[in-house]
């Protein structure tokens, strides 16, 4: 649970996204700012969306997420982004923008929340396969073009 010193805001403006930036580029280190802003301006398009947990003020854990529909998954939340700040790890942040983006797919109708994670994030395996239960049922193939 959210406590009082802690708020969730979903982020729409460019200066929003900016002051997230130093966060995201903790999770996406080949992305320069300008790329960033450049790709949310069209993602945002097509639906993408950017939630912050805020502790005093500070950002401390970023989730981008968009409402998909298809035939093996349904309509469900795919969560592009989840990062904690390092500084602010293990505190239970990621934990709880997590827990409210289940909530908030919920609300808004998703029967799954899907996510990929690279194969080198052992860690972060652990976290949505221990703490949340996520299953781990398919890989991810892509090839650069």
């Amino acid at each position: 649970m959210v406590n009082s010193a802690e708020k969730i805001l979903e982020l729409t403006t460019t200066e929003q996204w900016k002051e997230a930036f130093p966060v995201m580029h903790q999770l996406r280190i080949d992305l320069a700012e300008e790329a960033y802003l450049d790709l949310l301006n069209e993602m945002k398009k097509e639906g993408y969306r950017l939630f912050a947990l805020f502790a005093e003020d500070q950002i401390v854990a970023l989730a981008g997420l968009i409402i998909r529909v298809n035939l093996y998954s349904e309509r469900h939340v795919y969560l592009y982004d989840l990062v904690t700040d390092a500084s602010h790890r293990s505190l239970g942040y990621g934990e709880k923008l997590l827990d409210y983006i289940h909530n908030w797919a919920r609300e808004n109708g998703a029967g799954y929340v899907a996510l990929e994670s690279a194969t080198h994030r052992i860690d972060a395996h652990r976290f949505y396969e221990d703490k949340f239960n996520y299953d781990k049922w398919c890989f991810s193939f892509r090839k650069k073009l």
